[in-house]
């Protein structure tokens, strides 16, 4: 089905984002559904992204030495891939006691374009995804950051995210693009799920200022957009709010 959907799509396309757990649904017993970065899913994706020369990105469970990760994988067309494992865990709904916390954040290159990759509960602490100091340890093969240029440009959240608590999921979306002065993409779910639980998706395309360019409520949608590196250049230059954040840096554990 998900193979369909990609397939109609008929504009120019760089990215296409999926949800989070896109294969099989949020779930609390990866031991079920897991599978490796050899599995059905990783496979699909790189046949995927090869046929439409696309990069695919989406969070699934991966089980990887006897731990299990919910884990964004970020497929290019040429099969290589970086992953993501999601940092935060939902502890409030035992995420914490299955799956595996990440200790390192992925920034993605394309283009010109550097790609910050977070999921779900991440959105809740904006440490995670603060633009950071060139010294930083957690991003992966990018340097000479800092106050000379910022991070990243486009920050990714996939996701979830009910509809009981969609008022912070829109809020927090918004505080993300104006705090980081970047794009933001927050990708999720609609319908219901096994447990009765109602997401109305409510995806969300967000500019540097906090302007929304998109977004959907409670109508499963494939929609492009195109941003616009000049934008989001001028925005940075006419308002350099980051060069005057606080230097700090990160360690995860």
């Amino acid at each position: 089905m998900l193979g369909e959907k990609i397939n109609s799509i008929k504009e120019r396309t760089e990215i296409v984002v999926l949800p989070e757990m896109f294969s099989t649904g949020f779930s609390m017993v990866p031991q079920k559904l897991a599978e490796t970065m050899n599995g059905e899913t990783v496979q699909w994706m790189k046949k995927m992204a090869a046929t439409r020369k696309i990069i695919l990105t989406g969070s699934l469970i991966i089980e990887e030495n006897g731990c299990y990760y919910n884990r964004s994988v970020w497929m290019l067309p040429n099969g290589q891939y970086g992953v993501y494992d999601k940092r935060h865990r939902f502890a409030f709904a035992g995420e914490d006691e299955h799956y595996t916390a990440g200790t390192k954040r992925l920034i993605a290159s394309v283009k010109g374009w550097k790609i910050n990759l977070q999921v779900c509960y991440d959105l809740r602490f904006p440490v995670w995804a603060r633009q950071t100091s060139p010294s930083s340890p957690l991003s992966q093969g990018e340097e000479g950051k800092g106050k000379g240029s910022p991070e990243y440009d486009v920050l990714i959240y996939v996701a979830n995210w009910p509809e009981r608590r969609i008022h912070a999921w829109k809020t927090l979306l918004l505080a993300r693009a104006i705090e980081n002065q970047c794009f933001v993409v927050g990708v999720n779910r609609t319908g219901d799920d096994g447990n009765g639980i109602h997401y109305s998706g409510e995806s969300m395309i967000i500019d540097p200022l906090g302007e929304v360019l998109y977004t959907k409520k409670d109508v499963e949608d494939i929609f492009t957009v195109t941003l616009q590196k000049e934008h989001l250049d001028s925005i940075r230059e006419k308002f350099p709010f980051w060069k005057d954040a606080d230097d700090f840096q990160l360690f995860a554990e």
